[in-house]
């Protein structure tokens, strides 16, 4: 049977560290995912209103079949540039592609951005937004232990009428691939059962990583949202759930691709509804290929894509219940009495 890791963390999947740095007048922040070496990646984009960098990248067609990191970043369009200063951070340290004839290298960075432009914080920074400085500041946090709920780019983030998060889960298999979820959790929508204080995620409770979830009895509610009224945030492009998933086992850019589109069904499992118009849900795949896969067939692939699903509700879920109320956003704790 899978179990959590031991730090129920992406990290545990080795070779991978992540950092964390935040603006906490801005109400906003930024998270790097750093593999040790060049780690090959792949990613698949859901939301129907994204935004990302690199991406097109990572199509197992195109020439890339490897990344130096990964940035999930708030502030929007503003976001992106946090990319930038991962690359300029890691350019410093002679990490990147090779460039044939150059003294430079190239560091790939794809990312994606999720929307916290309007949850109170001071987003007056002229013509000088922090991202690029926090991109910078997170890559030097970058650790195998960090902090969820109200870090990173989870600082800044709601999930429906909730404070949203960071959130991290890691299953280890009983052929020893790990797997692990990284999630910034900002959805429009509900993380909770209507009718009850019962996270959607609360199914796939791994001990008491959610606090000892109580199943509602008898059918479970249909309906959205759970207060009846329509969202604060009921814009095109203002919410965005973003993550990474990482696998230990030796993939293929393709492989790696299949693997992302699975584990948006992590993402189903706990946000009704999800992959909206609203919403730019993107996932990032990487494999550190610590262990070959004993047996690469189909079905070995299927059992990665399953768990790494389960990651990903998980992870959601410990991003929900590790936040605090914060910009007049009640946390799910708060709102629950818990």
């Amino acid at each position: 049977m899978a179990r959590p890791g031991p730090r129920n963390l992406i990290t545990d999947v080795p070779g991978l560290k992540v950092g964390n740095a935040e603006a906490p007048a801005a109400l906003t922040g930024v998270t790097v995912v750093l593999p040790q070496t060049r780690a090959v990646a792949g990613c698949d984009i859901r939301g129907g209103a994204p935004g990302t960098r690199e991406t097109d990248a990572l199509d197992p067609t195109c020439l890339v079949d490897a990344v130096d990191a990964v940035v999930l970043s708030g502030g929007s369009v503003y976001g992106l540039d946090a990319a930038s200063g991962v690359v300029q951070a890691l350019s410093a340290q002679g990490r990147g592609f090779a460039i044939p004839g150059s003294p430079l290298v190239a560091p790939v960075v794809p990312g994606a951005i999720l929307f916290d432009l309007n949850n109170g914080g001071d987003k007056a920074w002229g013509t000088e937004p922090p991202y690029r400085r926090l991109g910078i500041e997170a890559c030097a946090a970058a650790s195998e232990n960090f902090s969820l709920g109200n870090a990173g780019a989870g600082l800044g983030a709601r999930a429906g009428a909730l404070k949203g998060g960071l959130g991290s889960a890691s299953t280890v298999l009983d052929n020893g691939v790990v797997i692990g979820a990284l999630i910034a959790a900002n959805p429009v929508g509900s993380v909770v059962i209507p009718g009850s204080a019962t996270l959607w995620a609360g199914l796939f409770e791994q001990g008491n990583e959610l606090g000892g979830q109580a199943m509602p009895k008898g059918a479970v509610p249909l309906g959205w949202p759970e207060d009846g009224k329509t969202p604060k945030s009921f814009v095109p492009g203002a919410n965005t759930t973003i993550g990474v998933v990482a696998v230990s086992a030796a993939l293929t850019p393709a492989e790696a691709k299949r693997i992302a589109i699975m584990a948006h069904d992590g993402l189903a499992r706990a946000i009704r509804p999800v992959h909206t118009p609203l919403d730019g849900d993107s996932l990032f795949v990487l494999s550190t290929a610590a262990h070959p896969l004993a047996e690469p067939t189909p079905l070995a692939l299927a059992m990665i894509g399953m768990a790494a699903a389960d990651c990903v509700t998980r992870a959601v879920g410990r991003a929900v219940y590790a936040a605090e109320s914060i910009g007049g956003i009640p946390s799910y704790r708060a709102q629950y009495g818990l």
